[in-house]
């Protein structure tokens, strides 16, 4: 199994390398390889954590919810601003694409394990004030992600497109908030869903540390794009506002580094050293 989860954090990475060269592979065969693997992932390392039932509890919990908060978004712009996806995608349900429902369950349980591993209750059951405190940090760690990411897949390579702009390059700030109470909902309903669970058999320390260097790679992954490569210089959003590209992958790489990466850093440390 731990070659299987290796194997699977390769073909992320490899998938946020070709992301720098534009054009070596369909645009939608690398989004797929940015969706699938962290998918299948969470699957593989969860079920040993808390059997393929809570599994299937979270993989629907982020699907539902999360599909329904996206599609409730474009159709009226409540969380997260106004917004439509492109076709870049592919396939949706209804106004939303599938992949992106996927991007959800993989970096939501990525999320979810660092949250358990930073706050030191990843061996514990969950009970008590975790069952509010875990969802908080989780919702923090999935927001992190998306502060990271999407100005790159909007305002540069148009996989949605907001149609009033916002002052985060393109991107509204209602998005941020609107991303965390998704997220939040999700989370504390699969909080909910294991407090009547009997815990699992303890896994090896070293079983943690893998979602921690998938998220960490996650957060390299963004800092590869301030890579120079051919292109335009300049990108405008929905608004006509105008951003240098330059700009866009700087601060996304400068809040992966301090925010994703200081995540990635806390959960290492905790696991080294679980009395801190």
């Amino acid at each position: 199994m731990k070659f299987a989860l290796w194997a699977l954090i390769a073909i992320y990475a490899a998938s946020r390398i070709l992301q720098v060269f534009p054009g070596r592979v369909a645009a939608l065969g690398v989004v797929a390889l940015h969706v699938f693997p962290p998918a299948v992932f969470a699957w593989v390392h969860g079920v040993r954590v808390y059997g393929w039932r809570g599994m299937l509890a979270f993989f629907s919990l982020c699907l539902v919810v999360g599909n329904a908060f996206e599609n409730l978004g474009v159709l009226t712009g409540f969380p997260f601003g106004h917004y439509n996806f492109t076709d870049l995608m592919g396939p949706k349900i209804f106004a939303v694409p599938v992949l992106l429902g996927m991007a959800y369950v993989g970096m939501a349980y990525l999320a979810w394990t660092l949250a358990r591993t930073i706050l030191g209750d990843e061996q514990l059951p969950l009970a008590g004030s975790r069952v509010i405190s875990t969802p908080l940090m989780a919702a923090f760690l999935m927001t992190a992600w998306d502060l990271s990411m999407d100005p790159v897949w909007s305002t540069l390579l148009h996989a949605w497109i907001w149609r009033d702009g916002g002052a985060y390059f393109g991107v509204p700030a209602s998005n941020f908030f609107g991303w965390y109470l998704t997220v939040f909902c999700f989370y504390q309903l699969f909080a909910l869903y294991l407090r009547h669970r009997p815990q699992r058999p303890e896994p090896a320390r070293s079983h943690w540390r893998l979602p921690v260097i998938f998220y960490a790679v996650s957060a390299a992954g963004n800092v590869l794009l301030t890579i120079p490569r051919t292109g335009p210089a300049f990108v405008s959003d929905a608004t006509g506002e105008t951003w240098r590209v330059t700009d866009i992958t700087g601060a996304c790489a400068v809040i992966s580094i301090f925010v994703m990466g200081a995540f990635a850093l806390m959960a290492w440390v905790r696991l080294r050293d679980p009395d801190l």
